[in-house]
């Protein structure tokens, strides 16, 4: 087990790199993936040192603050600054834990479990593929080129899905909005849920999928004819079955608008 307290700016190298765990309060933080070994770059750091644990039997590595908890993020909000701009290399198939505060994030490249978190930091998920989760308070989630699973949850924190591709899509807010441009596969499956957040979906014209928009009391919106309107007192729906059918795709929301349109051709 090796041990750095990183106060300065510094580089570090590191052996095998199986799976990562990162958490900063503000400043940028960037987690890449790459072939070559495994390298922490801090560039700026002002406040508390940061601690850098190695276990390279294990393959784990570790930078964070050492009272900074992933249960106790939110506490950080309050409390004195801590800046820091850091980029870090790992293998694709390094598993990735990565939390911030009010720090900005890009997660770039992973095929594994990866998982953020942050409390008013805006994150950038780019090309990242496996089982994706990300949490926020207030920040707004990014995700470009999506291949695999996505679990997003926020309370006012928005969500936008830019060329898509999921096998599942589970996106639950309270006042976000979520706004996704998808290509379903034949076995996906989108569920997006609001409180009052909008809630608005583009999908090709000639998608196959099985389709269930709801709202409350929220407006409802579609360029695709073939779904069926019904309104009743406290409940509105549009649905019905596009194409084939086959992939599955359900937009709820309380008081927030849901729209389906069709995405423009290419």
């Amino acid at each position: 087990m090796q041990q750095w307290t990183i106060d300065d700016p510094r580089q570090l190298t590191f052996g095998p790199v199986r799976s990562l765990d990162v958490r900063i309060v503000s400043g940028r933080l960037a987690v890449l993936a790459s072939d070559g070994p495994p390298v922490l770059e801090v560039t700026e750091i002002d406040g508390s040192p940061l601690i850098v644990t190695y276990d390279e039997e294990a393959g784990e590595l570790s930078v964070a603050y050492k009272d900074l908890t992933w249960d106790g993020m939110l506490s950080w909000l309050r409390k004195t600054r801590r800046h820091t701009v850091a980029t870090l290399t790992v293998p694709k198939d390094c598993q990735v834990k990565a939390g911030v505060v009010t720090a900005s994030a890009v997660i770039a490249g992973f095929e594994n479990l990866t998982s953020v978190k942050s409390a008013s930091g805006d994150v950038v998920l780019d090309g990242v593929s496996g089982e994706v989760s990300a949490g926020t308070v207030s920040g707004q989630v990014e995700s470009r080129a999506m291949v695999g699973d996505l679990s997003f949850n926020s309370v006012s924190g928005d969500l936008t899905v830019a060329h898509g591709v999921p096998r599942r899509l589970r996106a639950n807010s309270v006042s976000g909005r979520i706004t996704a441009d998808l290509e379903l596969r034949p076995t996906g499956h989108v569920t997006l849920t609001s409180v009052s957040g909008d809630i608005l979906v583009r999908l090709p014209e000639d998608v196959e999928a099985d389709v269930t928009i709801r709202s409350t009391s929220g407006r409802l919106v579609s360029t695709f004819e073939k779904l069926s309107n019904e309104s009743l007192p406290g409940a509105k729906s549009l649905s019905g079955r596009l194409g084939g059918g086959m992939a599955s795709l359900s937009a709820t929301t309380v008081s927030g608008e849901v729209a389906l349109l069709k995405g423009e051709k290419e």
